[in-house]
């Protein structure tokens, strides 16, 4: 027999050496073990297979029987389908079973209604029966009722509307039986509050009757419980007014009846134009009775409401917001009343409307009313907003407030007295504006004192734009149409294209015409610093920021139109930019009147540049007669100005004594720079350099120079600017009065003197000459350093004090002396 191949590797590796054959009776045993474990499992295989090969056949016996019996059936009732239909067609079965099965469905679905009506009369029956007698029971078994009304409204829209008449009889039962609850627990606790003699003020409850009194405001409190639950679920696209509270209701029913009679009847009480008669009334009902509310009423209101969604809004689980929300109904009732006939007289009209934004104002800050909310930091829109939006009076009331502004706007324009500098307005040492910029500024913040206290951002934003920014624009429009008015009269071009007559051009000479100028400048600058310091304003900040998110915010079918909002108020909103803080409510109005401001300054200094220039020629003229003339008198003699420079001398008085009071220091600063750099320029080219002069001459140049920098300096608030102003000019003539030499006159010391000329003794020359143990510059060591070379010229002008004039300025100017002949 030959040897098993596995069995022959598995010895060979069990017994390889000698040593392994001690281990054979324990391999032996192991092999011995594994074989019985083998064969039983072989024995358990060979159970397993038996019993599934039975269980198989009992499978397919029980099949048969069954199908079978399933024959046996349907021919049975194919048989009696025969004799029922007497037709062999299934169509026809389907027909007459269908009908059968049609009716007994509606059978059990009215049996079940049948039900539900019988269960809904039980509770309304038990809800009625216990409520004299067990008030509790009876509120328990409505409350069933409630939830069981409440529970069928789902299912009939999933059912897709199947039993409408079911749900209407339920819902009539249950509204019925909550009246007839309520009414009998609020008349448990009217009867309470008779007791107590309610509404008299400062009343307490007593002891006695507090326990009766809790629990009526309790039962109260619960019966409408689960309406209180639902309108806190429910998503209005206009949310309803906030419900009242049922214990409230009962407290303000004698309220309400009060108030009824004084303002609905014909008493005296009731005007139309007076609807701060009924507001203050609601709010002394509010402070006479607080008290007693929330001592009374506010530990019960804590109690029911602490841990269900109620006790988040204000107008549950706070007894002086509930309070406040059960007297406003009347209130809404009244305004809504009234309103007809109101809305069409304009000033009865914006009266009301004032009126009901004080009204909310109170409540929102003194009372802290938040209307109905669970967010504590939101805001009750006011009944001015429900007035406005919801009933659709705001386009009115916009409309008349328009009216008001414009007529109010056309008084002030129309007014000549309006038209004249206000130097008793504003602070001494400012910008003096006109009366009618006064007058339009006070009607504009007056204007934003009327929606200051809206809600609506829409609102506030169209008031903004269509009355206070379209009354900016008007004014503005009315001061450039000013500007170019004058331009036409006194600028060439102007008089040829306007034809402007005589006496309108002698209307705008002299200071007529700086008054004319002065009257538009001050009226822009003015009203541009309102407006820049209403940019700062609270209110108009927090409007800028909401614009500002909504602009960013905007997808393009929003209502906000940027580009048209951002054209009247900032283009920064159309830009799209992201720092909040760039841009400002008035930036486009306020823009516009600087750039009329900007442009009425430099009007003012072409004026008078102008007319200065204009009355320097007959001196610039008649200076040949007297420059050249030589004298022995000493310079210091020569301190009246020239006869030709009065005119100059006094135009520049009359027009700077004008401008010191109707401008202030920057402003007059800066005209009178540029005016002195004109006649810097003027004197020095067509006067200085276009002339010779003797020492007497250039000594009566030096006064006439004086007197036009003294024209300037005499004003307050123009210290040193004529100084600087006319610094060439100062310099060529300091430069012009030295000596040629000799004691001569005395007035070499003296114009050192005038000029602030140090006497630092300088090297002595040939040139030079000795003065009082000190030293002067005479005409010749002058000609001689500045001529010498560029950095002597530079030496001497530095040693002189000359800072205002170039070496070759100086040259020229020293040119301009008789003696010298170059």
């Amino acid at each position: 027999m030959p040897v098993d191949t596995r069995l022959e590797d598995y010895l060979q590796d069990k017994l390889q050496t000698s040593a392994d054959l001690e281990t054979l009776d324990s391999l032996l045993d192991q092999v011995r073990t594994q074989q019985n474990l083998l064969r039983k499992q072989l024995q358990e295989a060979e159970d397993e297979a038996r019993n599934a090969d039975k269980t198989a056949r009992q499978h397919v016996l029980q099949v048969d029987q069954k199908s079978r019996a399933f024959q046996h059936e349907q021919a049975d009732i194919d048989k009696r389908m025969i004799i029922i239909t007497q037709s062999e067609a299934i169509e026809d079965a389907v027909k007459t079973f269908g009908t059968s099965l049609g009716k007994l469905r509606r059978l059990e679905l009215a049996n079940r209604y049948l039900g539900l009506l019988t269960e809904v009369e039980r509770l309304r029956q038990e809800s009625t029966t216990k409520l004299s007698t067990f008030p509790d029971d009876a509120l328990e078994a409505f409350n069933i009722l409630r939830k069981l009304q409440l529970s069928l409204k789902p299912l009939q829209a999933d059912a897709e509307g199947a039993a409408p008449h079911l749900l209407d009889h339920i819902e009539h039962v249950t509204i019925n039986l909550c009246g007839t609850i309520r009414e009998a627990f609020a008349k448990d606790l009217d009867t309470i509050l008779k007791e107590i003699f309610w509404p008299k003020p400062s009343i307490a409850l007593p002891q006695s009757i507090h326990e009766d009194f809790d629990t009526a405001v309790i039962r109260l409190l619960t019966l409408q419980e689960t309406d209180l639950e639902v309108s806190q679920h429910q998503e209005n696209e206009v949310p309803p007014p906030p419900p009242v509270l049922l214990p409230f209701e009962v407290i303000v029913a004698p309220l309400e009846a009060r108030f009824r009679y004084h303002f609905t009847t014909d008493r005296p009480t009731n005007r139309l134009d007076k609807p701060e008669y009924f507001l203050s009334h609601v709010l002394d009902l509010l402070s006479s009775h607080d008290d007693f509310v929330n001592e009374s009423i506010q530990p019960l209101l804590l109690i029911h409401f602490r841990g269900t969604p109620m006790s988040l809004n204000p107008i549950y689980i706070d007894a002086t917001s509930a309070y406040i929300t059960a007297l406003l109904p009347m209130l809404r009732q009244k305004v809504l009343s009234i309103m007809p006939q109101v809305s069409s007289q304009p000033q009865l009209l914006s009266h009301l409307v004032h009126e009901l934004m004080s009204f909310d104002n109170t409540l929102r800050t003194e009372w802290h009313y938040t209307g109905s909310t669970t967010h504590p930091s939101s805001v009750w829109k006011g009944m001015t907003w429900e007035i406005l939006m919801h009933h659709d009076y705001f386009t009115r009331w916009l409309t008349v407030e328009k009216d008001f502004a414009l007529s109010r706007y056309t008084a002030i324009i129309d007014n000549p007295s309006t038209s004249v500098l206000d130097y008793d307005s504003t602070p001494y040492g400012t910008t003096k504006p006109t009366k009618a910029a006064i007058q339009v500024h006070d009607l504009l913040d007056t204007i934003t004192s009327r929606y200051r206290n809206l809600f609506s951002f829409t609102n506030k934003l169209r008031f903004l734009i269509e009355i206070q920014i379209s009354i900016f624009d008007r004014f503005h429009s009315r001061l450039h149409s000013g500007l170019e008015a004058y331009l036409s009269i006194t600028t060439g071009l102007g008089r040829a294209v306007s034809s402007a007559s005589s006496a309108d051009v002698a209307a705008v000479q002299g200071t007529n015409g700086l008054d004319r100028l002065c009257r538009i400048f001050g009226s822009a600058d003015y009203l541009e610093r309102k407006m820049r310091d209403w940019s700062d304003d609270v209110f108009f900040l927090d409007l800028w920021a909401e614009l500002q998110y909504r602009a960013r915010n905007n997808k393009g079918h929003a209502r906000l139109n940027v580009a048209e909002v951002a054209a009247r108020t900032s283009q920064t909103l159309s830009s799209g930019a992201d720092d909040e803080d760039t841009g400002a409510l008035f930036d486009e109005t306020a823009a516009a009147y600087a750039r009329l401001r900007t442009r009425t300054e430099s009007t003012i200094v072409d004026t008078l540049i102008r007319n200065a220039r204009e009355a320097l020629r007959p001196y610039s003229r008649s200076i040949s007669s007297w420059s050249q003339a030589s004298s022995n008198s000493s310079s210091n003699a020569n301190t009246t100005p020239s006869v030709d420079l009065s005119s100059v001398l006094s135009y520049l008085n009359d027009s700077l004594s004008f401008l010191s009071s109707a401008l202030g220091p920057l402003p007059l600063r800066r005209i009178s720079k540029h005016v002195l750099k004109m006649l810097d320029t003027y004197i020095l080219d067509r006067i200085i350099l276009s002339n010779r002069f003797s020492v007497s001459g250039a000594a009566q140049m030096r006064t006439d120079v004086l007197s036009c920098v003294d024209a300037f300096e005499r004003l307050e608030g123009l210290a040193r600017v004529g100084e600087r102003g006319l610094s060439k000019c100062a310099d060529a003539v300091r430069l012009l009065v030295v000596e040629d030499g000799g004691r001569g006159s005395d007035g070499g010391a003296q114009d050192h003197d005038a000029w602030d000329i140090g006497e630092e003794e300088e090297k002595k020359g040939g040139d030079e000459m000795e003065v009082d143990g000190g030293s002067v510059l005479t005409l010749w060591s002058v000609e001689r350093r500045l001529f010498e070379s560029n950095e002597s010229a530079r030496d001497l002008l530095e040693e002189m004090g000359l800072e205002g004039l170039s070496e070759s300025e100086a040259r020229q100017v020293l040119q301009r002396r008789v003696e010298l002949v170059i």
